[in-house]
């Protein structure tokens, strides 16, 4: 054959591989609402820069009549390109082809592809829609999502890891997504579970669909899997693209600046009208977020799951960062299992990419209960102790109001390396509230008085003079300064300034023992 007669050969290929199951499979998929593996990649990444690797690799199976059902890619495209023009390594299950499933060829096209990532550095964003292990192939295809398991552990840490649920994700499939940085899902069309509903009906006799049992908002609000769950695959691919503006490429480089128009000695007259007046009132903790960071943009991670921390990525001064909030909206801000677990996953995420953490806190310490106590709180709320006395990159915090109790040891106090911590002269810095403290205190009093009522108010206004405020904490240095509202933006972005260069270590250890 001449090179044109080759070349023509090799366009043929190139265009079947493009195909993957057939024009029938593709419209089979879109009239599920769902895109196919290579329009998915279109979407997520910059425009005509994805390079494809291993696009004719087949499987080797000869069992169960696969012999002769070989499809080039095997059920996986897989390769590298630019997101935001930064390398990023990326691949796309296609359901199409055996419907996704894994089999030794197909893993081993992603493992390539995890090392790759890792020895150069970049994100690594995986694209999942696949039916499981293919059954023909056996513990071939167990042994597969192991080696796949391995690398994402090996990688967690050094570089982001994405995983994008666009499809079924049941069985072993779900834990390499479990093991990275973020999960993505849509509404409707993506699933994760161990075992699928007629299982779970067989063993359990609970009748349950896919929706109800592994569905977007199921992840997103109830088991917090999902950090993220969307309407649409493009909303969703969108997202990550956005999510991607505020990570580093790896562990040992700094997150991207952005500048911003937003000036760095603004102040907002909205944060003196946030607060109510009454300390036993909620507010928005948003709307604080939203007046300090450039342009109002915050961008929420965990939104639907434990709703009374919020956890998200903002620009400040132009940089990157992870912020940390107690939200008195919902529970008052309490601190409680979910909270906790959410928190310091999302602190140590940002501790290991280098991202400054601030923190704003409203807490009234930790949710009581039989429930709570008995289901781990100690151990839970010790998870984000332990991600705050363990982080070592800038850590500021903000006590907007109150800070009671071991609840404000863990978010983040001076006692546990927090480089700068301010507060309003809204702050209440005190072990509990003024009533509880008083009742405790003055409990035999309370009992012998003429007037219950009226001794217990006097008590509450001396107890509330002498310690909800923020003064006694400053007296002693654990609060670095007392500052007006509207020197929060300001002073946190002259405070980030500062600790650019900032250098802190922990000692020497193979890892620690956090409290799983």
């Amino acid at each position: 054959m001449s090179m044109r007669e080759k070349l023509d050969e090799l366009n043929r290929l190139r265009a079947q591989s493009e195909m993957g199951g057939g024009e029938d499979r593709i419209k089979t998929q879109h009239e599920q609402g769902k895109l196919s593996a290579r329009e998915r990649l279109d979407l997520l990444l910059d425009e005509g820069s994805f390079v494809e690797l291993d696009r004719f690799v087949v499987h080797r199976a000869t069992d169960f009549g696969l012999a002769d059902r070989r499809i080039l890619g095997d059920g996986v495209v897989t390769g590298y390109g630019t997101l935001h023009g930064r390398l990023t390594y990326v691949f796309s299950q296609d359901f199409t082809v055996f419907g996704g499933s894994l089999s030794e060829a197909h893993a081993e096209k992603i493992v390539k592809l995890q090392e790759l990532a890792l020895k150069n550095g970049a994100p690594l964003i995986g694209l999942n829609d696949s039916g499981g292990a293919r059954i023909q192939e056996g513990v071939v295809s167990l042994g597969g999502y192991a080696d796949i398991f391995l690398r994402n552990t090996m990688a967690s840490g050094v570089i982001p890891q994405i995983s994008v649920v666009l499809g079924p994700c049941a069985g072993g499939a779900v834990y390499s997504p479990a093991i990275t940085d973020f999960v993505f899902m849509v509404r409707g069309t993506s699933y994760m579970f161990v075992t699928g509903p007629n299982v779970v009906k067989t063993v359990t006799h609970e009748d349950v669909d896919m929706e109800g049992l592994g569905g977007a908002d199921v992840h997103a609000s109830k088991s917090g899997v999902a950090h993220f769950a969307f309407d649409s695959e493009p909303e969703c691919l969108a997202a990550v693209r956005q999510l991607m503006a505020f990570l580093p490429q790896n562990n040992t480089e700094k997150p991207p600046s952005r500048k911003s128009a937003d000036p760095s000695d603004r102040q907002d007259e909205k944060l003196l009208e946030i607060l109510p007046d009454n300390p036993s009132q909620s507010y928005d903790m948003q709307d604080v977020i939203k007046a300090v960071v450039d342009d109002g943009e915050f961008f929420e991670v965990h939104r639907d799951f434990a709703r009374n921390i919020l956890t998200g990525f903002a620009h400040l001064g132009g940089h990157s960062i992870g912020i940390v909030a107690n939200q008195p909206a919902f529970l008052a801000g309490v601190l409680d299992i979910d909270s906790a677990v959410k928190a310091a996953r999302f602190v140590r995420l940002c501790d290991a990419f280098n991202l400054p953490l601030v923190v704003f806190e409203d807490v009234p310490g930790f949710l009581p209960g039989v429930g709570q106590e008995h289901a781990g709180i100690i151990r839970h709320g010790a998870k984000l102790l332990y991600a705050f006395a363990e982080a070592t990159v800038p850590k500021l915090t903000v006590i907007t109001r109150k800070a009671y109790g071991g609840a404000y040891d863990v978010m983040n106090s001076k006692h546990i390396r927090g480089d700068v911590n301010l507060a309003w002269p809204t702050a209440e810095i005190a072990v509990m509230g003024p009533k509880g403290a008083v009742e405790i205190l003055f409990r035999k009093e309370i009992a012998e008085a003429d007037d219950p009522e009226a001794f217990t108010e006097a008590r509450i206004a001396e107890y509330s003079e002498r310690f909800a405020h923020p003064y006694v904490a400053a007296g002693r240095g654990y609060v670095d300064d007392v500052i007006d509202p509207r020197e929060t933006r300001p002073r946190l972005i002259n405070a980030l300034d500062m600790l650019q260069n900032k250098r802190d270590a922990n000692p020497v250890k193979k890892h620690g023992n956090i409290p799983l």
